[in-house]
């Protein structure tokens, strides 16, 4: 195990460290008074690698990450999961906006709010299937352009609202499960509500069962309440305003 003190240290030379780090060998890191620094865990690759953060990491957490495992024991900021392959990424308290913003495969876990356009341009291609679940609420624009993977909001924390205006905006793949009611006026008109199936949700308490046991919440007391689904309405949601 080894521990690197982020206090003070500029964004560059900390993840330097930690390239070295790993490129040495090194398969649990700990990363300790972080602060704001960015690009943490960008481009890493390596399923066996562990990094646990103590601090607030900046933006772009795990962009391009291909395999590593970060824990985060606070908040994060902008962009976690930036075009992320592989991986995944577990935040013990609540993310900004842009979360998973392109990612193409892993798994992202919030525990708490995550901002606005979550899951923007989300996309899966063959055996890359991405999942992120957030488990307080999400501001506007969820879902934006969404093509592909699994977005989940659960809203665990008793608010009124998980979802701002806008879910599903431009829509074309992929699926969004939201936990509870929510009124037609905030979806996207490129998105379809549905009510879920035994298959569908077999598939997502799957994930839910895994996003339970990193939080140590209880998997029956989320599954308490009912699911909406949302499908795309159309896989070309704009091909009648920009070609013939």
């Amino acid at each position: 195990m080894m521990k690197i003190n982020a206090e003070g240290v500029y964004y560059k030379d900390l993840n330097e460290r930690i390239r070295k780090a790993v490129d040495s060998g090194e398969s649990e890191i700990i990363l300790e008074n972080v602060n704001g620094q960015r690009y943490i865990g960008t481009n890493l690759r390596g399923s066996e690698v562990n990094i646990e953060i103590n601090g607030v990491p900046g933006n772009d957490l795990a962009a391009f990450m291909d395999g590593p495992n970060i824990n985060v024991r606070s908040n994060s900021q902008d962009a976690v999961g930036n075009t992320m392959n592989s991986g995944k990424v577990v935040v013990h308290g609540n993310a900004g906006d842009l979360v998973g913003h392109s990612m193409r495969g892993g798994k992202i876990y919030i525990r708490g709010d995550v901002g606005y356009r979550t899951g923007i341009h989300m996309k899966a291609y063959r055996d890359l299937f991405p999942v992120l679940i957030a488990g307080g609420t999400a501001r506007d624009f969820l879902g934006e352009y969404m093509a592909g993977g699994l977005l989940v909001v659960l809203g665990l924390d008793g608010q009124d609202e998980i979802a701002g205006d806008y879910i599903g905006t431009g829509m074309h793949g992929g699926e969004i499960y939201l936990r509870g009611e929510v009124e037609g006026y905030q979806f996207g008109k490129e998105v379809g509500v549905k009510e879920p199936d035994d298959e569908d949700m077999e598939k997502l308490v799957k994930y839910l069962n895994d996003y339970a046991e990193e939080f140590g919440l209880d998997l029956d007391a989320i599954l308490e309440k009912d699911f909406t689904r949302l499908v795309p309405s159309t896989h070309r949601p704009y091909g009648t305003i920009y070609a013939y």
